[in-house]
């Protein structure tokens, strides 16, 4: 088990690995005290390359070969589950790998059901069963056990199958667009970004007042900005409920932050006291055209409910049909905008969800295509 610490031995890998179509890749980080999260194992592998794992926690590793590495576009950098990973090399380097492939995805979209886990996958097409007694590890800690390190390297190595199988199935398939569609999501530097001014939306608040909302936006950007500063988890700066409170009951001087829910007394007494009052001030003063209005999702009407669940159950027919996962085609809410709109805008109305969901769905609802039943089996109907 191969674990690299020194620029040259990075260097010399990257290299074997750029000249490669593909290479697989996984991380293993931290981030329950931190906001960003930390980065502490980088694992690779290709084929006909051994597994190795990166250690960017070793002082004096130059990061450079393997950041060109991750941009190069001649080779596919393969993820399983890729979120997370790119959210970290996203804030580490300011740009997303690219090309990728997520193999969570490219299973979805190949008949193994809703965000299969890694090790039902690599069961399923490997025939192994790894070992994840090592998951909940501290990755931070030096030196890594051989179980950590053999359970980290588990996850590249198994990984090039996976990726060599599925690549196939989608080929056959015809659906390899499908997926490339949605990696363009996934490197869309917008899906990892947190701007301040946007946190408030992410925060639970019975008050639907333009004013009200204008204060939770100031100090949940504020308390953004400050967790990012200090590189800590939002809520150990300030709780939600907290900031909830600071919007309905604003406080004007010091002494009022007394009263407001679980601010801690430092907050209410320090210089970051002062800190959130000029913050609730800039929302209070925010001129009303500009004050945040709460998107209002339209209520279903009760005439369309039985709309809906007739979309359900095409979903799940077209689904079976087709072999891809029902959640990755459309959700419950999607349903719901398309029985009330032709015209939603909703994933289903583009792209190969519409080819295989999107355009049935319309049919069945204009009453082009029907229902039944045979042999206890669902049959679907052109009119």
């Amino acid at each position: 088990m191969t674990i690299i610490k020194d620029n040259k031995a990075l260097t010399e890998i990257c290299t074997r690995l750029a000249g490669n179509d593909f290479l697989t890749i996984d991380t293993e980080f931290l981030r329950d005290k931190t906001y960003y999260p930390r980065l502490c194992l980088i694992q690779l592998a290709g084929p006909g390359i051994d597994p190795v794992a990166v250690d960017p926690l070793e002082k004096g590793l130059d990061m450079a070969p393997l950041i060109d590495l991750l941009n190069n576009e001649k080779v596919v950098k393969v993820f399983h589950a890729a979120r997370q990973d790119l959210e970290i090399f996203y804030n580490l380097t300011g740009k997303i790998p690219h090309p990728i492939f997520d193999t969570q995805v490219a299973a979805m979209v190949c008949g193994y059901g809703e965000q299969v886990g890694y090790n039902n996958l690599i069961n399923d097409i490997c025939k192994v069963q790894l070992d994840k007694g090592a998951q909940f590890t501290d990755w931070s800690r030096r030196p890594l056990s051989k179980r950590q390190l053999s359970y980290a390297l588990d996850d590249v190595t198994y990984l090039r199958d996976a990726y060599t199988h599925l690549s196939a199935v989608l080929e056959k398939r015809g659906r390899t667009k499908w997926v490339n569609e949605e990696m363009e999501i996934l490197t869309d530097p917008a899906t990892y970004e947190n701007p301040p001014d946007q946190a408030w939306q992410r925060i639970k608040i019975k008050s639907t007042k333009p004013r009200v909302l204008a204060v939770l936006r100031e100090v949940a950007a504020w308390r953004e900005r400050e967790a990012q500063r200090r590189d800590i988890p939002r809520g150990r700066v300030l709780r939600d409920e907290t900031l909830a409170d600071l919007a309905v009951h604003p406080p004007k001087v010091l002494a009022d932050l007394k009263n407001i829910r679980n601010l801690p007394g430092d907050i209410a007494g320090g210089r970051f006291g002062q800190q959130l009052l000029d913050a609730v001030k800039k929302g209070l003063d925010t001129d009303k055209k500009d004050c945040p209005v709460p998107e209002i999702k339209p209520r279903l009407p009760q005439d369309l409910a039985p709309v809906v669940e007739m979309l359900k159950m095409l979903l799940r027919i077209q689904a079976s049909t087709h072999e891809v996962a029902a959640k990755l085609i459309a959700s419950a809410s999607d349903l719901e905008a398309l029985a009330m709109d032709d015209k939603a805008a909703i994933p289903a109305a583009k792209g190969w969800r519409h080819e295989i969901f999107g355009k049935e769905a319309l049919a069945m609802k204009h009453g082009k295509v029907a229902l039944s039943l045979k042999n206890n089996q669902i049959h679907k109907k052109e009119i």
